[in-house]
């Protein structure tokens, strides 16, 4: 990377606010760690205290931002309406180049009877399999060792990652990313307690995931009992998560790490839910509704708010709750005075 702070204004469409065109820049890195010839970014006033004493020599800046923190002096500034865009710009075009796609089936991929795809369009790896009748779109790279289910559906242009399992009858839009290990389709866990023993019942839907989709690795989404579970268009998934049977997922949801959504939830669009988020079966969602990390849903939750705790209570309220808990103590300490007094004046 060797690009001037002009070039690099050039290149993301920002505004120079100070700092002078010619400087050289050679390298990208975070706040923290950034020298005078690297260029970073600041898109969050929680890394305030990291850019007031960054050394980084050039540092991309929301507009929100800029004024509001005061910049390590000699520090050159460019300003853009979103930062971490700008930045990642950057990141795409002097970064590790990305693996180049190379149409082709590897000799190892065993490719089943009726399965519909073009040898010249698609790349298929190592020990691939992939079942009878399924159909890959063109521009859809498959990894190594995964394996792709009897009729299932994969659209164009989609990355499969290594080891990860498409079970049969799936249903994946157009420009669908899978990351390792990650399993879509597999059995919901359905059993009725018959005379002492767990029977189990069928699960004979599907998973539709619509376009333009991302989920981590190690993720596992179940497919229907009957019918579909659906993940909404543009909704991005973490590693680590569990999507149970006949869930709806609206779309463009954030969902992160170690989150577990039970079976025929439904969750409306534009929803975030943080770390461990827990849902019971049968709950509804509302839109732009955003779950803090650790929260617990046990039933219904309106559209909009921003909820914590268990059960997951509006924000305002879970605060609330947590203040008279600290307060416990002393409340405690008061009563047992008390106690003693009267105890003392019989």
């Amino acid at each position: 990377m060797e690009l001037t702070l002009q070039e690099l204004v050039e290149l993301i469409g920002g505004r120079l606010v100070q700092g002078q065109p010619n400087l050289d820049l050679n390298g990208f890195e975070s706040l923290k760690n950034a020298r005078a010839c690297d260029v970073s970014f600041l898109d969050n006033s929680d890394y305030a205290d990291a850019f007031a004493s960054s050394k980084g020599g050039a540092v991309i800046i929301s507009q929100a931002l800029l004024g509001l923190i005061e910049a390590p002096e000699g520090m050159a500034l460019v300003e853009v309406e979103n930062a971490a865009i700008a930045f990642d710009l950057v990141v795409r075009k002097y970064g590790a180049p990305a693996v180049k796609f190379c149409p082709g089936i590897h000799p190892s991929a065993v490719i089943g009877e009726g399965a519909r795809l073009d040898a010249n369009k698609v790349e298929i790896g190592p020990n691939v399999v992939i079942g009878e009748g399924a159909v890959i779109g063109d521009g859809t790279r498959i990894a190594a060792c995964a394996t792709v289910g009897l009729a299932a559906v994969i659209g164009k242009d989609c990355e499969i990652a290594a080891n990860v399992s498409i079970r049969e009858g799936s249903r994946l839009g157009d420009r669908v990313i899978i990351h390792s290990s990650t399993v879509v389709g597999a059995d919901g866990f359905g059993f009725e307690f018959v005379n002492g023993r767990h029977q189990k019942v069928e699960q004979l839907g599907i998973v539709r995931i619509e376009n333009d989709v991302e989920i981590g690795a190690c993720t596992t989404i179940d497919r229907a009992r009957f019918g579909e579970t659906v993940i909404g268009e543009g909704t991005k998934i973490d590693n680590h998560v569990q999507i149970a049977h006949n869930v709806i997922i609206g779309k463009h949801c954030i969902i992160v790490s170690q989150t577990g959504i039970a079976g025929t939830c439904i969750i409306g669009d534009y929803v975030t839910m943080a770390a461990q988020v827990g849902i019971a079966p049968h709950v509804e969602i509302g839109a732009q509704a955003v779950l803090g990390g650790g929260a617990k849903v046990i039933s219904n939750l309106e559209g909009g708010g921003t909820y914590f705790g268990y059960p997951a209570v509006p924000m305002k309220e879970d605060l609330r709750i947590k203040m008279y808990l600290k307060r416990l103590g002393k409340l405690f300490g008061r009563v047992k005075k008390l106690e003693q007094n009267a105890a003392g004046q019989e």
